[in-house]
């Protein structure tokens, strides 16, 4: 059995928040539950799930959908790293215990499905620290035909990065540091170069990067091991962060 942490902090706004009615992802309706229920849902169903923690704003703990967790903890205006740290030092503190693993999902996978979240759980290796949903551009493209994604080219095939992780708490604890620098610089191209480093860069530009490589200068960057699980469900890599995304689960009967 694993506990999972939900951060719900995810926010939209203009065109995307006056349609959807809302300006929280996870609480974003579809098919007439909400993300944060829908995902919820599909975690219970897989039987493996002890303890379901959200972490987010206001407007999610007074929210019926939260229910169903077992608890509802505040957003700070921390970092995403050190959300998840508070969400990961409640279970500790709840029964004097560190667990092993703990599942990170996020609440804007309007697809997930308890077979996708199993069938993650089941192919990371217990040994790694932090493993990484990723998921092929060809199986991507065939179970959501016409939808929108971004890749990264690599020399072994096209990958976007899923949605679902699965760490040792007791690493990213020790390595907090390590991975705030990370998550600081994520959206930065100029921040990422300087982390990885000019030999990897290279490589990308040159056609010779691989997921192994990126693994392994991952490991270094963040001071624990890390391991992207290939082939996951495509239904982890669709989330909703744009306009056109939500229109396209609202249309396909997620």
């Amino acid at each position: 059995m694993i506990d999972v942490i939900l951060p719900a902090g995810g926010r939209i706004s203009g065109e995307f928040a006056a349609e959807a009615g809302v300006d929280v992802k996870a609480l974003i309706e579809i098919g007439g539950r909400t993300v944060l229920q829908r995902t919820l849902d599909a975690l219970r169903a897989t039987g493996q799930i002890r303890r379901a923690i959200v972490i987010g704003p206001d407007e999610i703990a007074d929210h019926s959908c939260a229910k169903s967790a077992d608890a509802v903890l505040p957003e700070g205006g921390d970092s995403g790293p050190a959300n998840i740290l508070r969400g990961i030092e409640w279970l500790r503190e709840t029964d004097g215990s560190r667990a092993d693993r703990v599942l990170i999902v996020t609440t804007d996978l309007p697809f997930l499905t308890p077979e996708a979240i199993s069938g993650f759980i089941g192919s990371c290796p217990s040994d790694v620290d932090l493993c990484a949903a990723l998921v092929s551009k060809k199986a991507f493209e065939e179970r959501f035909p016409g939808s929108e994604n971004q890749y990264v080219k690599l020399a072994d095939g096209e990958w976007t990065l899923g949605c679902g992780f699965l760490v040792n708490p007791e690493a990213i604890e020790s390595n907090r540091d390590h991975i705030e620098r990370v998550f600081a610089a994520r959206k930065s191209q100029i921040g990422m170069a300087r982390l990885l480093g000019f030999g990897f860069i290279i490589r990308f530009l040159t056609g010779r990067l691989t997921v192994s490589h990126i693994e392994n200068r991952c490991a270094k960057m963040l001071g624990c091991s890390g391991k992207g699980i290939r082939q996951s469900s495509p239904e982890l890599a669709f989330d909703l962060d744009h306009i056109g995304e939500y229109r396209y689960a609202a249309n396909h009967g997620a």
